[in-house]
């Protein structure tokens, strides 16, 4: 099974520049377009966070127009700079973004079992796992020992950079290592924000 993953899109409404000068849907677009051509091809994207630059609807239309050639699956999960609702009103055709208070979700696919972790903090820089996201992820872990993936946002780790290392995974860190220390089908850890 072959998995793309894009992060940290900071999509602005169309024809706007995030921080006047970067032109991030005309990135997204090429990286569409050369996803769409390899080959192999991927089963699947997984875009994971900071999809658009403030959370307003018509950033999240334009995300979805951008993402919209994409061939083959797309799975989201949201960011620092994302808002759950106007996410979920945008995709609303997106049935795994729609249901509880987090977008966290399950994508079972082939031999993979994929695991969205929601860490967005509202009006905050750093990630957070609350009690209730974890114990969600513990039953989820339990139910299957099929090969795992789980996709978030923010990294639990330190990357040696300053700026993201203080707006890490700053809740939540030291128990979600446990959670995957227990669970050897965890096969890796996907995450964004680093903007690497």
């Amino acid at each position: 099974m072959l998995v793309a993953q894009i992060s940290d899109t900071h999509i602005r409404p169309k024809g706007v520049l995030a921080m006047g000068r970067v032109d991030t849907a005309g990135h997204l677009a090429r990286a569409v377009a050369h996803i769409n051509a390899l080959r192999p091809a991927p089963d699947l994207v997984l875009v994971t966070g900071d999809l658009v630059d403030a959370g307003m609807a018509e950033e999240y239309a334009h995300l979805r127009d951008l993402l919209a050639p994409l061939a083959m699956p797309v799975h989201l999960i949201p960011g620092n700079h994302d808002l759950r609702a106007p996410l979920r009103a945008a995709f609303a055709d997106h049935r795994y973004l729609q249901d509880g208070e987090f977008l966290q979700y399950v994508v079972e696919s082939g031999p993979l079992r994929l695991i969205a972790l929601d860490t967005l903090t509202p009006g905050q820089p750093h990630g957070e796992l609350c009690t209730q996201r974890l114990d969600w992820l513990e039953v989820r872990l339990a139910e299957s020992g099929k090969p795992t993936i789980l996709f978030l946002h923010h990294p639990p780790f330190e990357s040696g950079m300053k700026e993201f290392d203080d707006a890490r995974l700053t809740v939540g860190a030291v128990r979600l290592a446990a959670i995957v220390q227990r669970h050897p089908n965890v096969e890796r850890i996907l995450c964004g924000h680093v903007h690497r």
